[in-house]
């Protein structure tokens, strides 16, 4: 049974930098697609970036992290990385990690059937 776990989360500054791992089980690391999604108080779940761990597709990112977020990949430990950058308070939320079988397409939580227990993450001004 496939299984993701987050890690990573805490407290930064603004204008700083946080890294949070996905780690995943149970599941071949290839030929996947991993999103992170972030869900803060009283909002909706919004999708942050993808990642299609064959390769050969350019990782989709949300307006609001284009150019400070990035997502990368290592194989061996089976795990999905996303480093935060130049952190603003409004990307405070708790951040979730998700799986689902073939490529990667839009950011909608839509077809991701496995999903992590949630790192929470808060930026202060």
């Amino acid at each position: 049974q496939a299984q993701l776990v987050e890690s990573g989360g805490g407290s930064v500054q603004a204008g700083g930098s946080l890294t949070l791992s996905c780690a995943l089980s149970g599941l071949t690391f290839s030929g996947v697609c991993m999103a992170w999604f972030r869900q803060a108080p009283g909002k909706g779940r919004e999708g942050v970036g993808n990642l299609y761990t064959s390769g050969g597709y350019s990782s989709l990112y949300a307006d609001s992290v284009k150019g400070r977020f990035s997502i990368s990949q290592d194989n061996d430990k089976k795990t999905m990385y996303l480093h935060m950058n130049s952190v603003k308070p409004e990307d405070s939320a708790t951040y979730y990690c998700a799986v689902r079988v073939g490529q990667c397409g839009s950011l909608r939580a839509a077809g991701f059937g496995v999903w992590g227990q949630g790192t929470q993450v808060t930026v202060s001004s």
